[in-house]
């Protein structure tokens, strides 16, 4: 497994173009498949995440093909059983789900994978499928659904943690062929949710209400082909912030969307990080001293979880406590262990970390456990004098397009290894 070799100390600067949101992308993809026609995607970030679900359309027959970042999409024909062996690895591929139904009135996939992040569990969107009248069973390691036909209902898709991305996505795209009227209550209110209804939209759908805890969703006939441009991703925008607070820098973020990042801009304000827009780019550096913050990790538009490892590593270098509250996914603390590796000092009391920040960090060798906390042991290597070794960055590459090149031009002093 690759590696990265972090030489820190070294403040960051420059510019850095921010990418296509993986969390927008990958049920974009998997909406081509409501349609016979063919479909164009832009700004679409090379990911291996990405090309997983490229490979999992290219399995159920449709025809794929990236060009830069525009990909092209034609799902003439499909099947629906998903390949087990791509599905399984990555949690994203069930929102292949809703769409196989929508076309097919039948689907098989099996159950997904993914981050090691916490109970994740599917059975939202297997109720919002029956409330539309499909049939749901699970075994062998799969899930199948089957209707003879689809019509809308109100339905309710609130969970113990609040309300479900990828399910409100999934439920949302097997509505758009429903017969009648389908009202999604508690959906999820992400930019990602917006922009797959942006992009259905575009393919004949109707849809209203989209970042909106209610959306409502009226079934059509059949859907057309379309292009769409992918929006800015949040979360690495959010990433290369933290990194230029953490490292003392001044990064200008090309293309990032600031109306989709409140709750963090937020709390670098009240850190002592100073954002400027500057056209369509933000500008951060620290305004003088860092404040240490109190953190809770929130559905949008509250504090993004996918930021929190990375906000902590912020708090590890800045003098005084801070609290970091996880209200999400009972396990995102795995990579506090690795941050004690190179200095930190992080407690755990419950769903809450206590920073006692302040303490100069120290290369070290480290294992990244997931794809957030991977970019959190980046940006620690990056503030942490001497070597830093970040192993099993598989991860990285999951949702952060080139991020080893990116950091090399701002300026971070950072070398993949290969595995040989």
């Amino acid at each position: 497994m690759d590696s990265l070799l972090i030489k820190g100390g070294v403040p960051l600067h420059g510019e850095v173009t921010i990418s296509g949101a993986k969390n927008a992308v990958l049920p974009i993809m998997a909406a081509t498949l409501l349609t016979a026609e063919p479909c164009v995607i832009r700004r679409v970030p090379d990911l291996s995440d990405v090309k997983f679900m490229g490979q999992i359309l290219m399995s159920l027959g449709a025809q794929v093909k990236f060009e830069g970042d525009t990909l092209r999409v034609h799902a003439a024909k499909v099947r629906g059983v998903g390949d087990y062996d791509l599905i399984r690895k990555m949690r994203g591929s069930i929102c292949i789900m809703g769409p196989l139904l929508a076309r097919l009135k039948q689907a098989t996939v099996s159950l997904p994978g993914g981050c090691i992040i916490g109970a994740r569990p599917i059975n939202l969107h297997l109720k919002g499928f029956e409330a539309l009248g499909a049939k749901i069973t699970v075994e062998g390691g799969y899930v199948r659904a089957k209707a003879r036909r689809l019509t809308g209902a109100d339905l309710f898709l609130g969970g113990r943690a609040g309300s479900t991305v990828l399910g409100t996505a999934n439920v949302m795209m097997a509505a758009t062929l429903a017969e009648g009227v389908t009202i999604i209550e508690s959906a999820a209110c992400e930019p990602e949710v917006v922009d797959l209804a942006n992009f259905l939209t575009a393919m004949g759908a109707k849809i209203t209400g989209a970042g909106s805890p209610t959306i409502t969703v009226t079934g059509v006939k059949a859907l057309h082909g379309a292009e769409h441009e992918v929006i800015p991703d949040r979360i690495e925008a959010a990433t290369f912030a933290l990194a230029a607070a953490a490292t003392d820098g001044e990064v200008t973020l090309r293309g990032a969307r600031p109306d989709h990042m409140h709750a963090v801009l937020d709390k670098l304000h009240d850190a002592g990080v100073q954002v400027e827009r500057r056209g369509t780019a933000l500008n951060v550096r620290r305004n003088g001293r860092l404040k240490p913050v109190d953190i809770t990790t929130l559905p949008y538009a509250g504090f993004p979880t996918d930021a929190q490892a990375q906000m902590m590593v912020l708090m590890a270098v800045t003098p005084g406590i801070s609290i970091i509250t996880e209200r999400i996914f009972e396990s995102r603390f795995m990579h506090v262990s690795e941050l004690a590796r190179l200095g930190a000092d992080i407690e755990i009391e419950g769903p809450s970390a206590i920073v006692k920040g302040g303490r100069p960090l120290s290369g070290a060798p480290v294992m990244a456990s997931d794809l957030r906390a991977s970019a959190a042991l980046v940006i620690a290597g990056l503030a942490a004098r001497g070597k830093t070794l970040v192993n099993r960055v598989y991860h990285l590459d999951r949702g952060y397009e080139n991020i080893d090149g990116k950091l090399r031009q701002l300026g971070a002093r950072i070398e993949r290894k290969e595995e040989t």
